[in-house]
């Protein structure tokens, strides 16, 4: 099919370019070598497209899908995308990215090189000329402007032949391959694209369940957003694909996404409703019940389908509080043994069947956890992890809030309140300060211990800064007697020498196991009203974050930093303090402090990782799961910078 054609088709709404996870992401040098290519006349590749019905005619943005059957472009999406921005002048109407990559290309008739607008080089030049312009205005203007100033005769003609070339490109043939039939499901689809492109982008079932979706409903991804933007900006952030998990959950009863192809618009835009409302009040509910008030402490976000789908059973609310504790405690230990971190799709499907079928589906679903668990119970060696991203690390923090649990300064207040004021945002503090346990020559997972953690205002950290622990500790305890228990250190003195740092350790997880049984054991037994430890986390700013410790702080900033300018980029932000688990079993196998799992292109690389001062067998862990990892943030900006945004088959969807 030509070019032009297809670019008409897209007008008209015979050929959508649907709105998958990831946005237009080429740069200004993948579009140039593409009108350079087809310039020369130099194969391209071809575009994959599914044919599939749509419900209605809609309109997305200044267009409208023509009813009956659209062809969704499923590979080519950034080459259609830049020719439709080059050749029209402006980005589509479903265009999120930088539309930058294509505005202002020219082309040199003496030298056949494309580049884009410079003033000091092209403005005095005639014989630069804007490829969008001659593209819609054809040849004649050109040429007489070229009369106009009186270019050589002898090179007139190659300079008109060359505009002609430059204008034919939109009559060039492009292969489009179709996938039709009414048994190509979602899943047929998928596998047939993952095959063809098998050196390109993997996409999802979850892409193209929202681009159907999409095709019928052209705002659902930005409505999608808009959710997500609103939980962002009270701490909590997911993606499209988590949201899209828990509309199927709540529609369809089942957790995979191919069940959507039976959900009508109209069922699809009150699924987005009821997953927004329930979202609010499972949010709600964990940050006022249990104190998770914000991302880093919310675990286990794939237990979500399965509660949105609990809720929108119960007409959207949870009638008493004997409902809530129950709830409350199949998602602790949903978080705490890694549920959905394995098979997540069999798993859920599995409680959702829990749910579905018997007269208590909460106690349903805790009987199908312990069974899987083989039991319930809290161990010691459970809180032996390192990292902030370790499954009992928001449990500590649980505990913290829940248990009454007190600031080492400020007269011992309780930390369960809503904090206000930067001072008193709460901190990770490290109960044996890292620089001490560096010099005496423990390791850095024996440093970053979630048993040598514990939560502090910052103005109490400040105050305790690195000081020896058998020293401040003593000091806390006189003036506030009891403080130090409430937070679950062990008062035999000699354990707060740095000497007895490992025996610390094991005294202060005995006692975070036994608090952690005590509190579950009351939301289980039904004898528990647990009080409301903060603000709903929706009804107020998110302005409790909780911050890290000073050394860690400057870590996770430069992180942050690195995450910033990869989204800048158009590239997908990489995911914060990653749990990698075992896929069959669940296991917790290490923690990665950036992670890609699906690489910074999907599917154009490896997975990829950044680990920083980290220790050999976690390199080694982390490399046998098939990631490219690096140890250096420069190291990693030079990979996306070279190898990432320069692959010229970097054509996603």
């Amino acid at each position: 099919m030509q070019i032009s054609n297809i670019l008409s088709q897209v007008d008209l709404g015979a050929m959508a370019l649907p709105e998958f996870q990831r946005g237009y992401v080429w740069n200004r040098d993948q579009v140039r070598e593409l009108i350079t290519s087809l310039y020369r006349r130099y194969p391209v590749g071809s575009l994959l497209v599914w044919s599939t019905r749509t419900d209605q005619a809609n309109s997305r943005g200044d267009a409208s899908l023509q009813p009956g059957y659209v062809d969704l472009i499923l590979d080519g999406q950034q080459r259609i995308t830049s020719l439709y921005g080059v050749i029209r002048g402006r980005p589509p109407a479903f265009f999120q990215g930088n539309a930058q990559a294509f505005t202002g290309l020219c082309f040199n008739l003496a030298s056949e090189t494309f580049k884009f607008y410079s003033p000091l080089e092209m403005r005095s030049d005639p014989l630069w000329v804007s490829v969008t312009e001659l593209m819609q205005q054809n040849v004649g203007p050109f040429t007489n402007r070229l009369l106009t100033i009186g270019v050589d005769p002898q090179k007139l003609g190659d300079y008109i032949t060359r505009l002609n070339n430059v204008h034919a490109i939109q009559s060039i043939d492009l292969h489009v391959e179709k996938v039709a039939g009414d048994d190509k499901t979602i899943d047929i689809v998928v596998d047939i694209f993952n095959k063809v492109n098998s050196g390109g982008t993997k996409l999802s079932k979850g892409d193209l369940a929202l681009a159907r979706i999409c095709a019928s409903w052209p705002e659902a991804r930005t409505q999608m957003r808009d959710r997500l933007r609103r939980w962002a900006e009270a701490g909590f952030y997911f993606d499209l694909d988590w949201l899209l998990r828990n509309i199927t959950t709540i529609t369809t009863g089942q957790a995979l996404f191919s069940g959507l192809s039976n959900v009508s618009v109209a069922e699809f835009q009150a699924g987005l409703q009821q997953a927004e409302r329930a979202g609010n009040d499972l949010l709600n509910l964990l940050s006022a019940r249990l104190g998770l008030d914000h991302d880093r402490v919310l675990g286990s976000r794939y237990a979500f389908p399965v509660m949105s789908r609990y809720l929108a059973q119960r007409g959207g609310k949870l009638n008493n509080i004997d409902e809530q504790n129950r709830l409350l405690y199949w998602y602790i230990h949903s978080f705490l043994w890694g549920r959905y971190a394995g098979s997540t799709e069999s798993a859920l499907n599995q409680d959702l069947r829990a749910i579905a079928d018997g007269s208590d589906p909460l106690d349903q679903l805790i009987v199908q956890l312990r069974s899987w668990r083989g039991d319930l119970r809290v161990r010691p060696e459970d809180f032996g992890g390192n990292s902030m991203g370790a499954r009992f690390y928001p449990m500590l923090y649980l505990l913290t809030r829940v248990l009454k649990a007190r600031d080492w300064g400020h007269g011992a207040l309780e930390l369960n309140a809503h904090m206000l004021g930067k001072l008193n945002w709460l901190q990770v503090h490290h109960i044996f300060p890292k620089a001490l346990l560096y010099r005496n020559g423990y390791v850095r997972g024996e440093v970053n211990a979630i048993a040598n953690f514990c939560f502090l205002t910052q103005q109490a950290n400040l105050e305790i800064s690195d000081r020896q622990p058998e020293e401040y500790l003593d000091a806390v305890e006189r003036a506030y007697p009891g403080v130090l228990a409430s937070q679950w250190v062990p008062m035999d003195r000699e354990l707060w020498k740095v000497a007895r740092y490992r025996d610390f350790l094991t005294a202060r997880r005995n006692l975070l196991a036994q608090a952690a049984n005590n509190l579950l054991d009351s939301l289980q037994a039904r004898t528990t009203r647990l009080e409301r430890v903060a603000d709903p986390a929706l009804d107020r700013a998110a302005s409790s974050m909780l911050l890290p410790g000073s050394a860690d702080e400057q870590e996770l900033q430069e992180i942050a930093a690195f995450n910033a300018w990869v989204a800048e980029l158009g590239l997908p932000k990489g995911e914060v303090l990653y749990e990698l688990a075992n896929a069959q079993t669940g296991a917790p196998l290490a923690i990665i402090d950036l992670a890609w799992p699906h690489g910074l292109q999907e599917g154009l690389s490896q997975p990829v990782a950044l680990l920083l001062n980290e220790a050999e067998e976690t390199e080694e862990i982390v490399n046998q799961a098939g990631y490219r990892f690096f140890t250096h943030i420069a190291d990693l900006r030079t990979y996306v910078e070279q190898q990432v945004l320069s692959t010229p088959a970097a054509d996603n969807y």
